[in-house]
């Protein structure tokens, strides 16, 4: 029986950066919500400093502490509100507030309490907007359940409530209504515009900002207008005038710090500023990629950035001028090219912006780089059919890259196959050749032979489409002397079988079989010259995935059908060696090991099974992966073996699997809990391999554990002094948040004194000294004589942790030692 899982399904990246408005730090840097975690950004280098993780559900807002600008709160769909100390990335205080947090304010007049938005007990789709005492009691987590409303029938959405200046009234929008509810008078003053819908859209409210010195509200609407609302103490003297500059929604409103400059932002992907409220001056900084979600600003007004649906972070600079890009997971609505990794850089590979491939680096969350396949320009408009990215495959090193795109159109299909020539010199892909309609109809499934030895050689690339064939496309000489390259794609074989439509494909780990499937039938071919060598079947139901077994698992060939069977044949037998009743949605071969991986969708929950193909029981089963459906799977090999404590997990040793849902969450499997995988950064304390050894360095704890040659071969024990990262003054002083840290002065003796060692600290050199000067105790002095005996008990004792020592020094090289003893170095500690 195969053991209760305990791996942890974990969201490992392409998280939302868009959930919530993110926010400057005072030392600029970029604090932003990213699924349930918050991660910090460095604004001058892109980096990612922090992810900081403890919420069980999605972040919906963050806030600088207005009382302590090193501090930050979050709020979580979790019903929390966690206080962070985010330059240690350490949580200090968690405040249980126990409903659904959908939004959160902090405002410097309120000492001890911040505002939420919340569900409204006992009625659907309807919010309120709160007050949250924060209790100042010990303890790191406390209940907060005193709650006091503030608005009724607010919107969900946190870009929906503004606070005026100096926090005198909040100002809320929903539909087409207008509230602003004033502290101190305790007055609600209601407003609304007509409901009247134009060409554009209509007069819906989408957004609100406040005026950070007047009494002063802009909103947003759905017909692409910007209202700016004064007077509004009185429910009937209003005024408000119009901007109008987007063509649809503005989907967000900001201030600058002075108020002197209006910025909004829409679908368009243009950043709008406008100065001093008119009509007439406004400057635009167009072409950001994608429509605007947020838009924050620093507090010295220097930066502003913008959120972008597609997961970028745009920084801009004050003077409208593109300064750095954050680049996420793009969220496709449709991954037609599956999950797929690149051989170099050991990135997922998959659809990113309309036409363009996109390679997205797993470590750091951030995509590499993008990669534009179809090259024409998208029209952002409904009902068109443009030309999409479908299929795409790598050569065993990554050296070629193929690419499928098709339109869709009412009679024929447009498809290109395109052959992509990596380029060493400018380190990018290159097109080689454009094959325009390679099938009649749709190409289903496309994939290299991956054998290293021959890619130069006999590369072969086999694509099946539903004209009922599969073709083989070799490379040859290009003899066009106009040609710019040496080599080109043909087509070199067309197979097919009874008329069915070819389905999937593959080869095997050695190359000398192909596998194609029609609809019910597997069919196994020689690459060599293209001799039909057997047929599978298991009927009922059309073949969904195939692969072949690798390593001691070759002889076999695996494959899913549509109605519910996962079966296994062996190829030296040709017969059918086990099958398993079971859904099987992604069929995923680890590239390094003989493990396959099973993803099934049954009762609304998916499940993993992983197996042999010689063994039909799995030797790993989890049952409820997630409750979303797993549409996608990949195995992307490890920089290095992972140390695994359970037998029951060494299929994760050398690769690590990720799946994609059909929510566009990209997850994977760990071993490790939440804090082994986000370390504080009290822990991270570290300098890069590549710089040199320095004191400095040194006191950031980063060890040379490489022992030398010479050492090795001379058989020598080294005993590394670790006297400087384990002083307590040392840790004190690097991992004690700066602001709390006591002055300079009194902090230098105690750091200097530190590093003093003591005779009880002594090196194994030092111990091997004494015991050889014993022998020569006639060339001591008396006062010598009288140090070696008081420190001949201690020397014992080392002696006996350390074993027999071989070092032995000259009689010179004894003396020098004793001068060296000699010093007074009590000096350094005035210092």
């Amino acid at each position: 029986m195969v053991a209760p899982a305990t791996l942890r399904v974990v969201r490992c990246g392409g998280s939302t950066l868009h959930g919530a408005r993110a926010v400057f730090s005072a030392d600029s840097y970029l604090l932003c919500a990213s699924g349930d975690f918050v991660k910090m950004y460095s604004v001058a280098t892109e980096e990612t400093l922090r992810v900081m993780g403890g919420h069980a559900d999605l972040v919906t807002g963050i806030q600088l502490n207005p009382h302590n600008h090193m501090q930050l709160y979050s709020s979580s769909v979790d019903g929390s509100i966690k206080l962070w100390d985010f330059m240690d990335g350490i949580p200090i205080k968690t405040f249980v507030v126990g409903s659904k947090l959908l939004a959160l304010y902090a405002l410097a007049h309120c000492e001890d309490s911040v505002f939420v938005v919340i569900p409204k007990h006992g009625e659907r789709d309807t919010f309120q907007l709160v007050s949250v005492k924060l209790t100042k009691a010990a303890g790191q987590d406390l209940e907060a359940k005193e709650l006091s409303v503030v608005l009724d029938g607010v919107d969900a959405s946190p870009k929906r409530i503004a606070f005026g200046r100096e926090g005198e009234y909040v100002a809320s929008v929903k539909d087409v209504n207008l509230q602003v509810y004033f502290f101190k008078q305790k007055q609600l003053n209601r407003f609304s515009v007509s409901a009247t819908k134009t060409k554009s859209g209509n007069n819906h409210f989408t957004c609100i900002a406040c005026h950070p010195t007047e009494d002063c509200i802009a909103t947003g609407h759905a017909d692409g207008k910007i209202r700016l609302w004064r007077n509004f103490y009185h429910k009937k003297e209003y005024t408000f005038s119009t901007l109008h500059w987007h063509h649809d929604t503005v989907m967000d409103l900001a201030f600058s710090m002075e108020g002197t400059s209006l910025l909004s932002g829409g679908v368009e992907s243009v950043l709008v500023l406008w100065h001093n409220e008119s009509d007439c001056q406004r400057d635009f900084l167009p072409r950001l990629g994608s429509a605007i979600e947020y838009i924050s600003m620093s507090s010295d007004g220097a930066l502003c950035c913008t959120l972008h649906k597609d997961n970028r972070i745009t920084i801009i600079n004050s003077n409208l001028r593109f300064s750095k890009s954050i680049q996420g997971l793009i969220k496709s609505t449709d991954v037609k090219t599956g999950l797929v990794v690149d051989p170099r850089t050991k990135a997922l590979v998959l659809n990113g912006e309309p036409g363009h491939l996109q390679f997205y680096c797993l470590q750091s969350d951030q995509q590499l780089f993008s990669l534009d396949i179809v090259q024409r320009q998208y029209i952002h408009q409904a009902g068109l059919n443009q030309a999409d990215l479908v299929k795409v495959a790598f050569s065993a090193q990554g050296k070629w890259l193929a690419t499928v795109e098709e339109r869709e159109e009412v009679t024929d299909p447009e498809l290109q196959l395109k052959l992509w020539f990596y380029d060493e010199e400018t380190q990018s892909f290159k097109l080689n050749t454009r094959i325009n309609m390679p099938h009649e109809d749709h190409i289903t499934d496309m994939c290299f032979r991956n054998m290293d030895e021959l890619e130069d050689d006999s590369l072969i690339l086999v694509t099946a489409g539903r004209d009922c064939v599969f073709k083989v496309w070799v490379m040859v000489e290009d003899t066009d002397p106009e040609a710019q390259q040496s080599v080109s794609w043909s087509c070199d074989f067309v197979g097919s079988y009874h008329n069915y439509q070819a389905t999937n494909c593959c080869f095997s780990e050695d190359g000398s079989l192909l596998a194609v499937s029609f609809e019910e039938t597997v069919t196994v071919w020689d690459s060599v010259t293209w001799d039909l060598k057997c047929t599978f079947c298991h009927p009922p139901g059309k073949i969904r995935n195939i692969c072949f077994g690798r390593l001691t698992c070759s002889k076999y060939l695996i494959g899913a059908t549509d109605h519910g069977f996962l079966c296994c044949w062996n190829l030296l037998s040709c017969a059918l060696e086990w099958s398993a009743h079971l859904n099987v949605l992604v069929l995923q071969p680890d590239p390094l090991s003989e493990h396959i991986a099973a993803v099934s969708w049954l009762s609304k929950e998916s499940s993993l099974f992983v197996f042999k193909p010689n063994e039909p029981r799995p030797i790993y089963i989890q049952r409820n992966l997630c409750k979303e459906k797993i549409q996608l799977a990949a195995f992307v090999p490890r920089d290095e073996p992972e140390t695994i404590g359970s037998e029951k997990y060494l299929w994760l040793r050398r690769s690590q699997l990720f799946f994609l849902t059909d929510t566009q969450e990209l997850m994977t499997l760990s071993t490790k809990s939440l804090e082994e995988r986000l370390t504080p950064s009290s822990k991270q304390l570290a300098v890069e391999e590549s710089l040199a050894v320095t004191p400095f360095s040194l006191l950031l704890g980063k060890h040379r554990r490489q022992q030398s040659q010479e050492d090795i071969d001379l058989g020598k024990l080294v005993v590394r002094n670790k006297h400087e990262q384990d002083s307590p003054a040392v840790k004190e002083l690097l991992h004690t948040p700066a602001h709390v840290l006591p002055s300079a002065s009194f902090l230098c003796p105690i750091f200097i004194n530190s590093l003093l060692i003591s005779k009880e600290n002594k090196s194994a050199e030092e111990v091997a000294d004494e015991v050889e000067m014993e022998s020569e105790k006639t060339e001591d002095d008396s006062d010598e004589e009288r140090d070696v005996t008081e420190t001949e008990q201690e020397d014992t004792s080392a002696m006996e942790l350390l074993g027999e020592m071989t070092c032995k020094l000259s009689k010179s090289q004894e003396k020098e030692l004793r001068k060296i003893r000699k010093m007074d170095y009590s000096w350094i500690s005035a210092f």
